[in-house]
């Protein structure tokens, strides 16, 4: 059984990579104010940022579907790992050396299967590198010459050869420490009539990389004539390779793409090599299947559905290309982004292109693009005859319904005229109208697509969102109190600002709380040692008030509190002194009604001894409000 990892090197493995480093891997993130970053959350679908991280705590909170956490977190979500596979990957990351308890460490058994696939597929990567320097991929390097690629643009790209044998990755692999049962599970290796052999032989190879830079998979193209195969094979589905969830490029593109908020999809590996090296370096394909929704959320998390962000597509000319343009059109709602397509001349390719007229072509091919939208209502119209009226009418009626279909009343209208010039029709208005009165009766039957259909626009795309987690259990919060505003504030200082509560925050009372998700962080502050155990070191206080949470929903407030923004223009003593103040004054005043009802019931009639008790602890409390009133936090 594999050992538990050092809760030390745990620690160590969480303060030395940067979640801002990690989380930036997979989305763009830009500033958000206060020192925190935001970005379009990865887990829910959202057309706002609503993703904050906190690189000063560590710690990340979506304020739209509840997910939180820190950095070993993000991870173990996004990539579907577990706790100790998580360590292992970012401790690997930073270099540190993982101690595992209850016996020791022994790297081929207590691995989690994810890293191990993905260990392996990175030392085949290296493996069919060097074999493309050797005699027998003397074909490949000519395949590659060919197509304009020289060594430096093979070794930019990690391009390698597999050997033409049954299984000599299989055994390079199994000399390395990997198991049969591993090297199947990888799909490197399938089973032969004795035993594992190589599934990719003989093959120009491509290493597909996921958007951290980890080989999950390869693309493998034929070049012999008496292989069967097909002419480009795939890495299978594996625990750790689905191809609607990787772009071929990804890795080398996604600074550019979040740079430039534009991205350019091709059809294929040499595509993406020729773009990228024709300075087009925002360049990605799909891998073996088409475009889809879960690529689209890969791209819009980097574009961050910015107002001016772009997708461009480039296809061929032929009916193939047109058809794959249209499928691509019918995702084109899912973006916020301006989409448009880039028809290669001739026929060709991207890669085609640039060996037969150089970089500046393909440079050219990009900036020459046509809106998906317009691409998609020319080919909708060329099925009819526009010479006639009856042609005109028939096109008007498949068309109108895709422009009712954007709800951005000022791009539906502007689309309609643009739609009456396409067909010829000089009574602009009638188009407009006609347009117009669709989207109409969409809205009325409840936004459904109507005689033919409107439905979402590109622009306020709508989204199959999974539902939001519940808040914590205990009465709703009202954010609009003024009573749980303040406790909120005062909870987000001792979280992320102890310094400037302590002492003071750890003698409040759970019951100066009077919202139960609010008294039971409070509660989890203090179980963790108080808010002054974190003057020193905060995110290690913030790790232990997480870890000490009595339940998941306590714990995501908790992260939420730590990354939500202080409403303040300056954070300092005053502002901690307010918040401190504000909360006992309110908790004061909830006890001096309960002591006044107590004294109203004891009546005349009462032990005296107790009615004075009850009388002078109500004029004791009377005597503190005054003085918080008067003297501020100094009266505390």
């Amino acid at each position: 059984m594999a050992g538990r990892i050092n809760d030390d090197d745990v620690k160590a493995v969480r303060d030395a990579v940067p979640i801002d480093a990690v989380v930036s891997e997979y989305l763009q993130l830009r500033n958000a104010g206060g020192g925190n970053l935001k970005g379009l959350c990865p887990f829910h679908d959202e057309k706002s940022p609503s993703f904050q991280v906190s690189p000063s705590k560590g710690l990340f909170h979506c304020f739209g579907c509840q997910e939180g956490g820190d950095t070993i977190a993000f991870v173990m979500k996004i990539d579907h790992l577990s706790f100790s596979e998580t360590v292992e990957r970012l401790a690997a990351q930073a270099g540190i050396t993982l101690r595992y308890e209850e016996g020791g460490y022994n790297p081929a058994h207590q691995r989690g299967e994810r890293i191990r696939l993905v260990e392996a597929h990175k030392i085949a990567a290296e493996f069919y590198v060097e074999q493309l320097d050797g005699a027998e991929a003397e074909t490949g390097r000519k395949f590659l010459a060919e197509r304009g690629f020289d060594q430096a643009a093979a070794q930019h790209f990690g391009v390698g050869y597999s050997p033409a044998g049954w299984d000599h990755l299989t055994r390079y692999l199994r000399g390395k420490g990997f198991s049969d049962k591993e090297l199947l599970l990888s799909g490197l290796s399938q089973e032969g009539r004795r035993g594992p052999i190589d599934r990719f032989r003989g093959r120009l190879m491509w290493p597909i990389r996921d958007i951290t830079g980890e080989v999950v998979g390869f693309g493998a193209r034929k070049l012999r004539e008496d292989d069967n195969g097909p002419k480009y094979l795939n890495t299978p589905e594996t625990a750790i390779y689905k191809k609607s969830h990787v772009l071929y490029g990804i890795d080398l593109a996604k600074k550019e793409i979040a740079r430039t908020s534009r991205a350019v999809v091709v059809e294929g590996y040499t595509d993406v090599m020729a773009c990228h090296l024709a300075g087009v370096t925002t360049a990605i394909a799909t891998c073996g299947t088409a475009f889809g929704g879960d690529h689209i959320k890969i791209l819009r998390r980097l574009l961050m559905d910015n107002a001016t962000a772009e997708v461009i597509f480039t296809f061929d000319g032929d009916a193939a290309g047109q058809k794959a343009a249209l499928r691509a059109f019918e995702d084109d709602q899912k973006f916020a982004a301006e989409t448009s397509i880039a028809i290669t001349p001739g026929g060709m390719d991207p890669c085609d292109l640039r060996l037969a007229q150089g970089d500046d072509s393909v440079l050219k091919l990009v900036e020459s693009r046509t809106p998906l939208f317009e691409f998609a209502i020319r080919q909708m119209v060329t099925r009819h005859n526009l010479e006639t009226p009856a042609g005109r009418a028939a096109a008007l009626d498949e068309a109108a319904p895709v422009v009712a279909a954007i709800k951005n009343i000022a791009i539906q209208h502007e689309s309609a005229v643009q739609l009456a010039g396409i067909l010829g029709i000089l009574d602009t208005q009638f188009v407009v109208k006609r347009v117009a009165q669709l989207a109409r009766w969409a809205r009325e039957r409840g936004g459904g697509r109507g005689p033919a259909g409107p439905g979402p626009d590109r622009r306020t795309p709508v989204y199959d969102t999974p539902p939001v987690p519940q808040a914590p259990t205990g009465p709703a919060l009202n954010l609009r109190s003024p009573a749980h505003r303040t406790e909120r504030e005062l909870l987000k200082l001792a979280l992320q600002y102890p310094a400037l509560v302590s002492p003071a925050f750890d003698a409040y009372g759970t019951d100066e709380f009077t919202a139960p998700p609010y008294a039971a962080v409070r509660h989890t502050i203090m179980e963790a040692g108080g808010a002054e155990s974190g003057v020193e070191d905060t995110p290690g206080y913030l790790a232990r008030v997480r870890e000490t949470a009595p339940d998941d929903a306590a714990r995501a407030l908790v992260t939420e509190l730590a990354v939500e923004a202080i409403h303040a223009r300056a954070v300092d003593e005053v502002y901690a002194g307010e918040q401190l103040v504000r909360v006992r004054l309110r908790a004061v005043d909830r006890r001096i009604a309960d002591v006044q009802g107590s004294l109203a019931r004891l009546g005349n009639g009462a032990d005296p001894e107790r009615y004075t008790a009850v009388a002078n602890e109500l004029w004791v409390l009377q005597q503190y409000r005054q003085a918080l009133r008067n003297q501020g936090a100094a009266a505390l």
